[in-house]
């Protein structure tokens, strides 16, 4: 098949950037959107140009780094699908395809297709952690969970912190992102030692890196490549006005 790519190519961060078109011939239909990149920028540096700078680590949809904004979709067209899980065969032959970065003022480009997703783990850094001291592994029985709680939590903690979330939204928002991340800690036993603490402080750093607002759009929840449900940012709302109670309370 052949397809015509229009690449956002940038520099550097400081340079404008612009859409730059290739046509791309003889493509596998079997190609992930990541190996079609690859293709291309073979054929860049035999002609001495400079190849398209992307990001990429598994290739599985597992990392979350593969993230691109492709056809006004982030990861693409279809649903739950990453990147790097997307395949060419997803495309009309003589289609063209627009790729480009993550657009919010907390992913600034870096080059290329790269953006800097380092206020994710920022976020994460404030307080995204159990630091309990559990000692030697405990019995697997010893602190019960319901299968119920348990298979909620792992939903939470199935997100890849790929940055879809943000791109999706037209607030450039990272609720279901840190929804995700405090949910996961919240459900669980282990999790409730720290989880005012917690709520308050990551939401407040989510704030500081210049993400923007919820309204409720849904847009979020329907582009996540691992179909992470608004419902859990409801419960981060609820952990959140449960925190600040609680800090009247004490006062």
């Amino acid at each position: 098949m052949n397809v015509t790519l229009k690449i956002w190519r940038q520099k550097n961060a400081q340079a404008k950037g612009k859409f730059k078109t290739y046509p791309l011939q003889d493509v596998s239909p079997e190609m992930s959107v990541l190996e079609m990149l690859d293709y291309l920028n073979m054929q860049l540096i035999e002609k001495g140009d400079a190849p398209v700078a992307f990001e990429h680590d598994c290739r599985e949809g597992i990392c979350g780094t593969c993230g691109l904004y492709i056809n006004g979709r982030p990861h693409g067209p279809m649903r739950n699908t990453t990147t790097c899980e997307l395949h060419m065969r997803a495309f009309k032959d003589g289609e063209i395809i627009y790729i480009e970065p993550w657009r919010a003022r907390a992913f600034p480009v870096l080059k290329d297709l790269i953006v800097d997703r380092s206020s994710f783990e920022r976020i994460m850094h404030t307080a995204g952690f159990i630091s309990i001291n559990t000692g030697s592994a405990p019995e697997a029985n010893s602190t019960p969970v319901s299968k119920i709680i348990a298979d909620k939590a792992f939903d939470a903690a199935v997100c890849i912190g790929c940055g879809a979330c943000v791109a999706a939204c037209k607030n450039s928002s990272a609720m279901l992102y840190a929804a995700a991340k405090i949910a996961q800690y919240a459900m669980i036993p282990q999790g409730k030692v720290e989880a005012k603490e917690r709520v308050d402080k990551m939401v407040r750093q989510m704030d500081a890196e210049g993400f923007g607002f919820c309204s409720n759009t849904y847009g979020c929840e329907f582009d996540c490549p691992k179909g992470i449900s608004v419902d859990f940012i409801a419960l981060m709302n609820r952990e959140f006005f449960s925190s600040k109670v609680c800090k009247q309370k004490h006062k």
